[in-house]
C-alpha cells in the first residue's frame, strides 16, 4: 500500500495564535514539535494498516517544519515549494492508493478556527461551484484527479466538518474548536493516539467508498480582501474580473483549475 500524507500546522492540537505558526516566532518551536509528533502517529497508523511506502509533503508556509530527523525510516519526505501547481500535494501521482491530510483547518470566511484562511491572507472566499472551498477541498480534487481517495483528515472541528461533507466516508479526527480567537483543544498527547488510531482504522477499511467523483466543469470565485490584489491577479489568461475584489475562472480541466490558483494567489 502506498500512501501520500500532506502536512499543514494550524489543525494541530491547542494552536490558536499566528505567533504558533510562523518560523522565528516565539511559539513555533513548541508547535513545529506537534506537528511533526501528529506525522509521525499518521505514518505510524499507516505503517500498522499495511503501508509499504509513505511519502510526506511538508505543506506549511517555508515547507520545511517537519523535524525530519523524528520521521520514521520507511518515510520519504518532500521538502520546500517546487513551483507545481500542485502545491500542498506535491509529489503525488496515480500510484499512490491512498491520500491522507494532517493539521488542516477550516476556510477563509468562516470562524471554526482563529487562523481560518485558504492559501493565504489575502482571499478573503474561495468557492469552487457556488460551494465554499477550503485548501482541503483543493487538494482532495487533485487527489480525485489522480484516482487516489481521500481517506483520512485531522484538523479543527470546522475543516472534519466540512470534509465529511464533501467525502462522507471518510475518517475525521477533530482536536480543536475555534471560538473567536480562543480555541478549545483536546491534549495534544491525546490528539497523537486518536490520530495513530484514526489511520490505522481508515487505511483498513474500504477505500472506494472514499472516491471523490471529479466534476465535469469548474468553476471558481475568489474573494480578495483588497481591489488592488484582484486587479493585479486579474490578467490571468481566462479570468474575468466581475467586481472590484472579485475574480471568475471556469474550467473543465481541473489541472487548469491548479494552474489558475497557483498563480492568480501569488
Amino acid at each position: 500500500m502506498k500512501v501520500f500524507i500532506s502536512a499543514d500546522i494550524e489543525g494541530c492540537a491547542a494552536i490558536t495564535s499566528w505567533d504558533e505558526v510562523h518560523k522565528g516566532r516565539s511559539g513555533y518551536a513548541e508547535f513545529r514539535e506537534q506537528m511533526t509528533a501528529e506525522v509521525v502517529a499518521a505514518c505510524e497508523g499507516a505503517r500498522a494498516a499495511g503501508a509499504t511506502d509513505i511519502l510526506v509533503k511538508d505543506a506549511h508556509e517555508s515547507a520545511c517544519n517537519l523535524i525530519v530527523s523524528r520521521l520514521p525510516d520507511y518515510v520519504r519526505i518532500v521538502r520546500g515549494w517546487s513551483g507545481h501547481p500542485y502545491v500542498m500535494m506535491f509529489g503525488v501521482d496515480r500510484s499512490f492508493d491512498a491520500a491522507l491530510f494532517i493539521g488542516y483547518h477550516d476556510a477563509a470566511g468562516t470562524d471554526g478556527n482563529p487562523l481560518a484562511h485558504t492559501m493565504n491572507d489575502r482571499i478573503a472566499r474561495l468557492s469552487i461551484n457556488g460551494e465554499l472551498a477550503s485548501e482541503f477541498t483543493v487538494n482532495a480534487y487533485t487527489a480525485a484527479m489522480n484516482a487516489i481517495p481521500a481517506v483520512f483528515l485531522s484538523g479543527d472541528v470546522g475543516i472534519c466538518t466540512s470534509a465529511r461533507r464533501l467525502v462522507p466516508a471518510m475518517t475525521t479526527v477533530a482536536v480543536s474548536e475555534g471560538f473567536g480567537r480562543a480555541t478549545v483543544s483536546m491534549a495534544p498527547a491525546k490528539a497523537v493516539q486518536m490520530i495513530r488510531d484514526g489511520v490505522e482504522e481508515a487505511l483498513s477499511g474500504d477505500f472506494a467508498r472514499c472516491a471523490l467523483p471529479l466534476p465535469e466543469r469548474f468553476e471558481v470565485v475568489l474573494e480578495f480582501n483588497n481591489a488592488s490584489d484582484a486587479y493585479r491577479s486579474s490578467f490571468y489568461p481566462g479570468v474575468e474580473h466581475p467586481k472590484a475584489c472579485t475574480l471568475r475562472f471556469v474550467s473543465n480541466d481541473y489541472f487548469e483549475v491548479l494552474r489558475a490558483i497557483r498563480f492568480i494567489t501569488l
